[in-house]
């Protein structure tokens, strides 16, 4: 879209702040999606390694629980999954990265006494090392939860500043300096053409 306005000085100065505002907040924009896109990929690559490990150890647990089911009864196995146990506790915060609010969550309760509240004479072992392998699995399930929605913010914020990245490099700046060129020049003509009035205004007074 054209940028129209009148062809003065005072125009032509707002103009160039403008290219000045608009160049100096693409540096801004560009260096913040590069941080971002640091930021992201290092996330990115967390999230597969805790991905990978969390789905190590769910394999790890469930064998130990299929094993553990084979050997005890069903009412015996469901008594003791009935049992009760103290809550676990999960703190949520909030932090900023680069201006981009994303979740920190923190596990407040890791007591792993707790987790055998049943009685181990009508269990068996196998349930012990499924429930403690399910308890020790949770931070690591907790921190792929923050990580992957961290990884969800900074996509969308990622997407967004690059958006307005290209907007200005790509239209706002050029369609400024497009303006700022032909506001020159009409001035540079509007110059020339009172120069040339003066100058026949010259000739004439001394013709006289």
């Amino acid at each position: 879209m054209e940028i129209r306005v009148n062809a003065t000085r005072m125009e032509l100065l707002k103009l160039k702040n403008r290219v000045r505002m608009a160049q100096r907040g693409h540096k801004l924009l560009k260096d913040k999606r590069d941080e971002l896109m640091k930021i992201f990929l290092g996330l990115v690559r967390e999230n597969k390694e805790v991905r990978e490990r969390v789905e190590r150890l769910l394999g790890q647990a469930y064998r130990s629980f299929l094993v553990s089911r084979a050997v005890m009864s069903r009412e015996a196995l469901e008594e003791a999954l009935m049992s009760s146990r103290d809550e676990l506790k999960v703190s949520v915060a909030l932090k900023q990265v680069m201006n981009v609010v994303v979740p920190q969550f923190k596990v407040e309760d890791a007591d792993e006494s707790s987790v055998y509240a049943y009685g181990l004479a009508t269990t068996s072992a196998e349930l012990d090392d499924a429930l403690g392998a399910f308890a020790a699995v949770l931070p690591d399930l907790i921190r792929l939860a923050e990580v992957e929605r961290s990884v969800e913010i900074l996509a969308d914020e990622i997407e967004r500043t690059r958006r307005r990245v290209n907007a200005l490099e790509y239209v706002l700046i050029p369609e400024l300096e497009v303006a700022v060129k032909n506001i020159a020049m009409r001035l540079g003509e509007m110059e020339r053409s009172n120069a040339t009035r003066l100058m026949k205004i010259k000739d004439i007074v001394r013709g006289e």
